[in-house]
């Protein structure tokens, strides 16, 4: 199979609510959302409540591990517009360096923990957080902030 269509990977704690599921799945054209991340893809009750969001936009939805993402989204087919969403910088580190073709990686929220300094309104972040986005703009991704489509993108480097 040919590389798989993925219109944009989002890096959000949330994963999907609202402005996911709706403006940005709507604004991209995406036709699937698929969730990237290694606990909600065994925790049904978190796919249950971003089902709905899903459900409501007309999109179909995912959840699958990191590794089930590598070795699998090479079998997607073109008519399918990918829409990633994956908790943390980390996720998406992993599968870049698993062989998943991101483009374009939108860092949207990064709530506040410990040790995280705020780099944008809704972005905090820690040294791992940068070093693994750095690693995927190194790898050839496009890495920026922009937390609504309307926003204008701040690049990595405008925001560490």
């Amino acid at each position: 199979m040919g590389e798989p269509n993925i219109v944009l990977t989002r890096i959000d704690n949330r994963l999907v609510h609202g402005q996911v599921g709706v403006v940005w799945t709507s604004s991209i054209g995406a036709n699937l959302l698929l969730v990237v991340n290694d606990d909600t893809a065994n925790d049904p009750l978190q796919q249950e409540l971003m089902s709905a969001t899903a459900e409501s936009s007309g999109v179909g939805i995912r959840f699958w591990t990191v590794e089930k993402t590598i070795n699998n989204i090479h079998r997607a087919s073109a008519r399918q517009k990918i829409f990633i969403v994956v908790r943390t910088p980390e996720d998406a580190r992993k599968l870049i360096e698993g062989g998943v073709p991101l483009k374009n990686i939108d860092i949207g929220n990064m709530h506040f923990s410990e040790g995280k300094k705020q780099v944008t309104k809704y972005t905090y972040m820690d040294d791992k957080d940068i070093s693994d986005l750095k690693a995927c703009a190194e790898k050839g991704a496009s890495v920026y902030v922009q937390e609504v489509p309307e926003d204008k993108k701040q690049s990595l480097e405008e925001v560490i």
